[in-house]
């Protein structure tokens, strides 16, 4: 099959440092490759991947000090999309909607993941103007605010199975944070809950400009008065393993509608149990009382890290192979893709024989 994805532009693919939807579109990609198929990635130049790359500009547009405004960028690409649409079996969207002027001309073949929260007033008047273009969600949760959509399908996100190894012996036993710090991710409620625990708590975070008076007003001086807590920063992927495996658990204390939370599969790929609150996705990522514990106060979150030593992280690293690996996701939106019209029609113009799973070309 031939396949386009085509990313964000904010973080290369996969991101040096944090970012969730470009991580995604890099395993999903490079697992699809691995599978055989035929895959294009529209990305930045920047990016690193099994597939071909087109490069859409010369690095990631967060860490280019000279970019103003992003929306330029995603047009140049956009611009490339269309000049090779007839190229592709399936054109596979992860920019919101941005791509919907041209979408008409593709439209049997294209499906569009919304990676974002939907839980927006400006969203169901145009979603619901524009039924038929198939999206698909990360969660079931993520989709409640707009039922009128085209759900083409929920496929979970997941992670190369080597990538983060398991961690069986945890060396400092602190809890973790890790993330970004805005409100709606909570790390105050982080550093209370390891307060009131008596435990240490590292919390490994980026600060966006958008959040930068939260931390200057509120996380900052925290921490400050915390000896407990250690800021350590943003951390790149190579960190990741150590930071994650080292811990005795992640505390993902969210305070919104969580459309998936991609560092819980992150933490119990290193067997590393999760403490989250009941918001959005948490209850169909985590298996309260095997990876972890689903809360929903302070209290019962510190009563979680109390007895945290209790969870098996075997049965969590095992839990992470059998649901959230990118082979399982690949493998779910082949199938979407299998469904979509433009696929089914061609499928029906060819002898039986030559159908299969691994060649299935939208052509007359």
């Amino acid at each position: 099959m031939k396949i386009a994805q085509i990313a964000p532009l904010a973080e290369s693919c996969p991101p040096r440092l944090y970012g969730g939807t470009e991580r995604i579109v890099s395993y999903l990609t490079d697992e699809l490759v691995r599978q055989g198929h035929e895959v294009t990635l529209f990305a930045s130049a920047d990016s690193k991947t099994r597939a071909e790359l087109v490069p859409c500009c010369d690095m990631a547009l967060r860490l280019n000090p000279a970019v103003r405004d992003p929306l330029p960028y995603h047009m140049l690409m956009l611009e490339q999309v269309r000049r090779r649409a007839e190229e592709f079996d399936v054109l596979h969207f992860h920019i919101d909607f941005l791509h919907y002027p041209l979408a008409a001309a593709f439209v049997d073949r294209m499906v569009t993941t919304l990676h974002g929260r939907l839980d927006l007033p400006d969203l169901p008047p145009f979603y619901s103007l524009l039924p038929h273009y198939p999206l698909v969600s990360i969660s079931d949760d993520q989709r409640r605010p707009l039922p009128m959509a085209n759900w083409a399908g929920t496929v979970h996100h997941g992670l190369p199975k080597d990538i983060l190894p398991f961690s069986p012996d945890p060396k400092d036993g602190y809890l973790a944070f890790l993330g970004r710090i805005s409100p709606e991710k909570r790390p105050d409620r982080a550093i209370e809950i390891a307060a009131r625990a008596g435990m240490k708590l590292k919390i490994a975070a980026k600060v966006d400009k958008a959040d930068q008076a939260y931390w200057d007003g509120t996380i900052g001086p925290m921490v400050a008065s915390h000896p407990n807590v250690e800021f350590v920063g943003e951390i790149s992927e190579h960190d990741k393993a150590e930071f994650l495996g080292n811990a005795c658990a992640l505390l993902f204390p969210i305070d919104w509608p969580e459309p998936f939370g991609l560092v819980m599969i992150e933490a119990i790929a290193c067997g590393t149990p999760v403490i989250a609150f009941r918001n959005g996705s948490v209850p169909e990522v985590i298996e309260d009382g095997v990876t972890g514990f689903i809360v929903r106060d302070l209290d019962e979150a510190v009563a979680a890290a109390r007895r945290i030593h209790r969870l098996d992280r075997a049965k969590v690293r095992a839990t992470f192979e059998e649901r959230f690996t990118a082979e399982r996701m690949a493998q779910d939106y082949l199938a979407i893709y299998r469904d979509l019209p433009g696929l089914r029609r061609a499928a029906t113009r060819r002898p039986a024989e030559i159908v299969s799973d691994i060649d299935l070309r939208a052509v007359a």
